[in-house]
């Protein structure tokens, strides 16, 4: 006699929007089991019976089998008395209740719908939005949860009698894939001239044909607006960069496959995982000699910023146009990118001479995510071997080999890392999870720049995709719906909100502006090492090191520089570079020199930076000199008088761009290392000024400025290194976080990291988030959360 058993299953995790219905179907129907399963606000909830062999299995292959597209965080089982089902079915989605299912982050188009797209005999042959259950858009067109069609942007487009005939079939990959659909029943491209007028003929073949002759063009993507230009032509590139008003910063490149990326950059193993990952996030790259790229796309970078095609119609577009092609945000630079038609049209009619548009909603702005493997791992320079970080990461990258120790010969052996620069597209909204849970629901508001929120509920802290700078009107619009989109999204509704200790941040006004929630302030570079604790499941306590831009610190004077005693509760300062005058104050964030002339003072009088800047020298010194004038201990404001000090850049375009530029001219071969004197009082202090007037001496004695920059570099390592004993000898902590803007510097972190594992220390960098402002967000609501832990 057969045994029959009747279980209940509740799935929670990444499984709505990613098949994991159909698999359910397709799994109970071929084990023979009756029965149900449904979407409702918690996760997957699946009722099966049957024979109690079949059952067992079914619990098996449920967890073993997932679709890749699945992150499986829990799986309930109750058992019951069988109710007489019979066969199983897919039924209707359950709403009711408090929402707790995740959201899936858009996933690049795979490789069954590539081959309907390619094929004349499809009847989706050439349609840019195919797509199925395992991949297309999900986080910006959903509108709410549970994941269906009617809560999403797709809901106004009614499937065709084919469309709906795959949607309900168990054995097509598209049964129960809510974005479905074709030419007949589905969105429609268009493209449109400058004043908004649709164009005859083919959207793609025209887009393409204007490309070619250097035009811009506007493009509609998956989370918003990109501008488009082939990336060999220099007029279009220069014409591009002009009507942006973009001086500087690097334009990234979209190539059809890895054969086209390798004619432009180094791409080695773990290169060519991140570009082909589901996520297509533009990584960056050493640039080949001779790459045909335009001067115009990234002038004086040695590296590029490549990324694949991530929807049908990026893959129609560079098909057509058989080369590379810029692809930058649709936006006038400091602004979001477009992402509705209509303000499209009006913000980027001056840039875009051309517009490819379509009708499929965007409901939530989401710019590209950036990543970066090290120096070493560009190069193929590494030792040890790689781990796959897989979806457990929140982000396709590759996990690091974190073996201390010298190389053989000697020589500090440098090691594989990859840091998220910006996490949106790809990643975003999929949660990060927290060691200790947030016994209340969290809000933190992150800081000004790069700027991210977090929510944070039981063990899920939900980061938001990259905002942008909140000093813009439409940025902080979007931060203030996209708080409000996330509560809905995820039914949260904070009781704690943490912010930074800035008064002056946006951010900061956000949260003291809102009422009936406990207020937390949290010191921002305190939040950083709590986002790299966070970020790799550590508690503390360890030795933070902060090297980051100016911010606020605990003492009312701008920190930036720091050596931290913290864990995610709490921190003590235990050292920081020397404070040194901001002329001019916040004006020497954006004019490198300024800080140039705080640590040369008048040595060196004949150095170029000084005749660059004579008529302003003076001033600056007596700005920083005058009483209640600012200082900083910030790191990237050592970075920025060096870069100065070397003519790389006197003043900046966008945030960060001398410390950046720095990093750009080093030579990474260089061996040599500036001295720098640590001092241990009340507090370890790190001398910078001796940095800069070592840099200042070999450049007045002819040295290579290339040469200089590598020393520099190699000095603040083995500085950091130091400074770290001797604050081991005091605290007994073995274990050091690297956080901060001056950490996404590869060369920087290759050198550091390097130097202290040789010295026995446990390192912690950023995997999943980034370690700039940008994770920020993530800090400060690991630090709310713990707080509110010891009190309850």
């Amino acid at each position: 006699m057969t045994t029959l058993k009747r279980i209940d299953v509740h799935v929670e995790g990444i499984v709505q929007g990613v098949g994991f219905r159909p698999f359910v179907y397709t799994l109970a129907n071929r084990l023979g089991l009756a029965g149900r399963v449904r979407n409702d606000v918690d996760g997957v909830f699946i009722e099966v019976e049957g024979a109690l062999s079949g059952v067992e299995e079914f619990l098996t292959a449920l967890e073993r089998d997932a679709p890749a597209l699945s992150e499986i965080e829990s799986v309930t089982v109750v058992t019951g008395e069988p109710a007489g089902h019979s066969g199983f079915t897919i039924a209707a989605s359950d709403p009711s209740g408090l929402r707790r299912a995740l959201v899936s982050a858009d996933s690049t188009t795979c490789d069954d719908c590539l081959r309907e797209l390619a094929d004349p005999a499809d009847r989706r042959h050439r349609y840019p939005f195919v797509n199925c259950a395992k991949c297309g858009p999900r986080f910006t067109i959903v509108r709410g949860v549970p994941y269906d069609r009617l809560l999403t942007t797709m809901a106004g487009f009614g499937m065709c009698a084919a469309c709906a005939a795959e949607y309900h079939d168990p054995g097509s990959r598209r049964f129960h894939a809510q974005p479905v659909c074709c030419p007949a029943c589905g969105p429609r491209l268009r493209l449109h001239d400058a004043r908004g007028t649709e164009l005859c003929g083919d959207p793609i073949i025209g887009a393409a044909t204007l490309l070619r002759a250097g035009r811009v063009v506007a493009v509609k993507g998956l989370g918003g607006f990109h501008l488009a230009v082939p990336a060999a032509h220099e007029p279009a590139a220069a014409a591009l960069r002009g009507r942006k008003h973009r001086e500087d910063k690097p334009f990234a490149i979209m190539v059809a496959d890895l054969a086209q990326a390798r004619r432009l950059c180094e791409v080695d193993d773990v290169a060519a995982e991140l570009l082909t990952s589901r996520a297509r996030p533009i990584v960056v790259l050493p640039r080949r000699a001779g790459a045909p790229v335009a001067a115009s796309v990234a002038p004086g970078n040695r590296d590029l910023g490549l990324m694949l095609p991530d929807t049908p119609l990026h893959h129609l577009l560079l098909g057509e146009l058989a080369e590379p092609m810029v692809l930058t945000g649709g936006n006038v630079s400091d602004e979001p990118i477009a992402y509705e038609d209509a303000d499209a049209l009006t913000r980027l009619g001056g840039i875009a001479d051309a517009f490819l548009l379509h009708d499929r909603a965007i409901h939530v702005r989401t710019d590209d995510s950036v990543l970066r493997p090290s120096p070493a791992a560009a190069a193929g320079r590494t030792t040890g071997g790689g781990e796959s970080a897989g979806r457990a990461t929140g982000a396709d990258v590759t996990a690091v080999d974190v073996t201390a120790g010298m190389a053989a010969g000697g020589t500090i052996a440098p090691v594989r890392t990859v840091t998220v620069l910006r996490r949106a597209r790809g990643y975003a909204p999929e949660p990060l999870a927290l060691r200790r849970p947030a016994p209340r629901p969290v809000l933190a508001c992150g800081a000004e720049l790069k700027s991210t929120f977090c929510l944070a509920k039981g063990r899920r802290a939900f980061l938001s995709q990259h905002l942008g700078d909140l000093e813009n009107h439409e940025t902080l619009r979007s931060f203030v719906e996209g708080i409000d989109h996330f509560c809905g999204l995820f039914d949260i509704r904070p009781d704690v909100v943490a912010h930074d200790l800035h008064p002056g941040y946006l951010s900061t006004r956000h949260a003291l502006e809102l009422s009936g929630v406990e207020l937390v302030g949290v010191q921002h570079h305190h939040a950083h090492i709590a986002s790299c604790l966070a970020d790799n499941g550590d508690p503390g306590p360890v030795l933070g090191v902060a090297f980051d831009g100016p911010g606020h610190g605990a003492d009312g004077t701008v920190w930036g520089g720091e050596f931290l005693r913290a864990d995610l509760t709490s921190f003590e300062r235990l050292g920081h570079l020397a404070a040194v005058p901001m002329p001019g104050g916040t004006a020497a964030t954006r004019q490198p020199w300024r800080m140039a002339a705080a640590y040369l003072r008048d040595d060196h009088p004949g150095l170029d930076v000084v005749r660059r800047n004579a008529e302003r020298w003076a001033g600056a010194l007596a700005d920083g000199d005058r009483p209640g004038a600012p200082t900083t201990s910030s790191a990237g404001s050592l970075f920025d008088a060096v870069a100065a000090l070397l003519g790389v850049r006197d003043t900046i375009t966008y945030a960060g761009q001398a410390a950046i530029e720095l990093e750009q001219h080093a030579d990474p071969a260089e061996p040599g290392a500036y001295p720098v004197t640590v001092t241990t009082r009340d507090l370890l202090v790190m001398d910078g000024a001796g940095l800069v007037r070592a840099a200042a001496e070999d450049l007045a004695g002819g040295v290579d400025s290339h040469v200089i920059a590598g020393r520099f570099h190699n000095g603040v390592a083995d500085a950091i290194a130091r400074s770290c004993v001797t604050l081991r000898q005091a605290t007994g902590l073995s274990a050091v976080a690297l956080s901060g803007s001056l950490f996404q510097n590869a060369l920087l972190l290759e050198r550091t990291g390097a130097r202290l594992r040789a010295a026995g220390f446990r390192v912690l960098t950023h995997v999943r988030v980034p370690p700039n402002d940008g994770g920020i967000s993530l800090g400060q609501a690991a630090i709310a959360a713990a707080r509110d832990h010891t009190r309850t």
